[in-house]
């Protein structure tokens, strides 16, 4: 695909998205005349781009679109909820044609179908009449004229291409001739002031430019979108009929964000012409040789009556501008994600390796050694924190998506509900915000569905006919926390119990808190729902949610109150890549759990076996134990004393029982081959310092395992006390 293809996709995607932002906007404030004017920029642009390159489907479907939309903007047709629909409609089709682009495909019969249809419906809008007639391309007169840029009613366009137009496969007078499907071409001057020498010369580049009268009912934006594709590699100038003042002010603001002096600043909107910018200088340079100060550039063209004041006022707060914005970008630079990857891989190398040098210096007990160790590893940690920070990207574009997902889904459910956003510029990992998109969706679905009540079910209840579903975000101890709340009925203690002992998941309920009968909906195909809907109601998909966001080292907790709603906690990691974590060991290999799991580590006892009970009292509160040696079958010596670290994971605590404690550590994560795919209870692995492996365990998974044998123990012992009561009665 060459370079130019791809940005022509990056561009109409970028384009498709404003698109969508503008017709949602709209279906809240109808006469937006902003946001109507953005949807139209949007589909103009695609349709010019697209016309460059000769992608003819998207250009004649995009101008049927276009057509209507410019009757909207012109006041001649009203903007119905209806008509919007097909708005969006229309833009997920040019999201498809788009994806065909790019896998280089070709629209099947149901695409075409679909767009037939669409173009059907856009025609209806228009009363059946059809959109207005493409005018015929025009072939566009190259020739060498006088001329002195506008005159009478014309509009004088100058534009000098960047010497690599042809490089990247674009045909300038494409551009030219498109200009000429909307109005009339009346003179094209070509130019040669940017020619080499013929030595110099490369025929592959572009030394040519255009001094264009053109004659047309257009604005001054529809010409420049004409050029929109190659508007940051062109000089593009534009000088409407007949220029006022306003009008040179307005070319002043729009002209590209580069640091210029005045005079080019002035020549480049149309102000005053290159000869009276030179008559300027040379006043000013005759001034300058005498013992006072010459006066500035502005002054002395004000003075001539070159330019009015008003205009040089504008072009310096211009200057003032840009040299501020530039300084302030400056500061940033773009860099590719693989790169970043790759620096990323080689921090995490790094702390391996400062790792392996504290070792060395621990064993050699040098304290000269040992200092400059440890002040290497404040330094490598400093380092890893600020290369993670390079991978840390707002949430909002994420949850921005939402917005189009409840305005569908709500008209789909034919209920009134507003999306409330709010912590958009939480940041976390990059990784991370790829994966949460979909357990997001399906709990935003879920909340639309089951949540919130129908408009007159809500009037019923004293609350407003409009529901609201809230997205948040914020940090809270070294974690990032997203909620997915709402204003409905909440959930239903009751039918989750009923539904939980129909499926035999439980037996009685009373010992159980809220927050474990809500956990029950995690359960496989557990469902509430007396009907099935597209939406829900089949069981499926909660699971799933739990199981993605733990694959994330993240943890959901559900808050529900009934009749004010739900609000679905979900807690991730900052960072995939790289974790502080506790190092343990048992037998002869060695285990980490992420640190921010340990709560506690305490001594189990000596001469205590495996055979006792595998519970722990601590400070009055009972945890289950988990032998990993038991767990992982490992081999070698057994240790007179045991350790035990408490970790707490989803609202449960438990203790694991190892050897040693070896202490804290910067763990870089890798995963595990396909081999331990079956293997439950490790997540990852490390290398430590002095080259071992170490693997990383999965907290959630570990207790998991230890509250299903628990609850396999206390069915043990109540089938064991019913069989003893049975026997008894017998007896008896």
């Amino acid at each position: 695909m060459s370079e130019a293809l791809q940005t022509f996709l990056a561009e109409s995607r970028g384009l498709l998205e404003a698109m969508e932002e503008g017709l949602l906007k709209l279906e809240e404030i109808p006469d937006d005349s902003e946001a109507i004017n953005s949807v139209f920029r949007a589909a103009h642009t695609i349709k010019g781009s697209a016309g460059l390159f000769g992608f003819d489907e998207i250009v004649a479907f995009t101008h049927e679109a276009e057509s209507v939309l410019d009757k909207v903007r012109d006041g001649e047709l009203a903007l119905s909820e209806a008509m919007i629909g097909l708005f969006l409609s229309c833009r997920d089709h040019l999201s498809h044609l788009l994806d065909l682009l790019a896998s280089d495909s070709d629209a099947d019969d149901e695409t075409r179908q679909r767009g037939d249809a669409l173009v059907a419906q856009l025609s209806a809008c228009l009363g059946g009449a059809g959109s207005r007639s493409m005018p015929v391309e025009q072939e566009a007169v190259f020739h060498r004229e006088g001329g002195d840029g506008a005159q009478g009613d014309a509009w004088h366009v100058s534009v000098r291409f960047g010497r690599d137009v042809m490089k990247n496969g674009l045909d300038p007078a494409s551009f030219i001739r498109y200009l000429g499907t909307l109005g009339q071409l009346s003179h094209v001057e070509t130019v040669f002031d940017a020619m080499p020498p013929a030595h110099e010369m490369d025929p592959e580049e572009c030394y040519l430019g255009f001094e264009i009268r053109f004659h047309g009912e257009v604005d001054k934006t529809e010409i420049e979108s004409v050029f929109e594709f190659v508007r940051e590699d062109c000089e593009l100038r534009i000088l409407p009929p007949g220029s006022k003042l306003s009008e040179y002010l307005q070319l002043i603001h729009e002209l590209p964000e580069e640091d210029l002096l005045l005079g080019d600043l002035l020549v480049r909107s149309g102000a005053i012409t290159r000869r009276e910018l030179e008559e300027g200088l040379a006043v000013q340079g005759q001034e300058s040789t005498s013992d006072e100060a010459a006066p500035p550039l502005g002054e002395i063209l004000v003075e001539r009556q070159a330019v009015q004041t008003e205009l040089v006022d504008a072009a310096l707060a211009k200057q003032k501008d840009v040299r501020q914005r530039q300084s302030q970008e400056a500061r940033f630079i773009r860099v590719h994600a693989d790169k970043l990857d790759s620096m990323i891989n080689l921090v995490g190398e790094l702390v391996i390796a400062s790792a392996g040098v504290g070792l060395i210096a621990g064993r050699n007990k040098d304290a000269a050694m040992m200092e400059a160790v440890s002040e290497m590893a404040r330094l490598v940690e400093d380092i890893r924190d600020g290369a993670m920070r390079l991978r840390m990207v707002e949430i909002g574009e994420t949850f921005n998506r939402f917005r189009r997902v409840v305005r569908d889904v709500s008209k789909e459910l034919g209920k009134d509900i507003e999306l409330i956003i709010s912590g958009a510029d939480t940041e976390l990992d990059k990784s991370v915000v790829e994966r949460i998109g979909d357990p997001l969706t399906h709990l935003v679905r879920n909340a639309m569905d089951h949540g919130i009540e129908s408009a007159e079910t809500r009037i019923a209840r004293g609350k407003p006919a409009r529901g609201s579903l809230r997205l948040n975000a914020y940090h809270e101890s070294g974690s990032v926390v997203i909620e997915v709340g709402d204003d409905g009925g909440g959930l239903s203690r009751e039918r989750i119990v009923a539904k939980a002992q129909e499926k035999g998941l439980i037996e009685d309920a009373q010992g159980l808190s809220d927050a474990e009968v809500w956990n029950l909906i995690f359960e496989p195909g557990f469902s509430t729902s007396d009907a099935v809907s597209n939406l829900s109601g089949r069981g499926v998909g909660m699971d799933v949610v739990k199981r993605n966001i733990e694959a994330l080292r993240g943890t959901v907790e559900i808050e529900s109150r009934a009749g004010s709603g739900s609000t679905f906690r979900i807690r991730l990691p900052l960072t995939l890549a790289i974790i502080d974590g506790f190092l343990m060991a048992v037998g002869e290999g060695h285990y980490v759990v992420p640190l921010d799991m340990v709560l506690e580590c305490v001594e189990l006892g000596e001469g205590r076996s495996s055979d006792e009970p595998d519970y722990i009292n601590l400070r009055g509160e009972v945890l289950p134990l988990l032998r990993l040696r038991e767990h992982f079958g490992l081999e070698g010596p057994v240790v007179r004393r045991h350790n035990v670290v408490v970790v707490q994971w989803g609202g449960r605590k438990a203790g694991l029982v190892v050897d040693e404690l070896e202490g804290e550590l910067q763990a870089v994560i890798k995963p595990l081959g396909r081999i331990f795919a079956g293997l439950r209870g490790l997540s990852g692995s490390t290398i430590l310092g002095s080259g071992e492996v170490a693997l990383v365990l999965d907290v959630a998974q570990l207790l998991e395992h230890a509250r299903l044998r628990e609850a396999e123990a206390v069915s043990a012992v109540s089938v064991g006390r019913t069989s003893e009561r049975t026997a008894n009665a017998m007896t008896g």
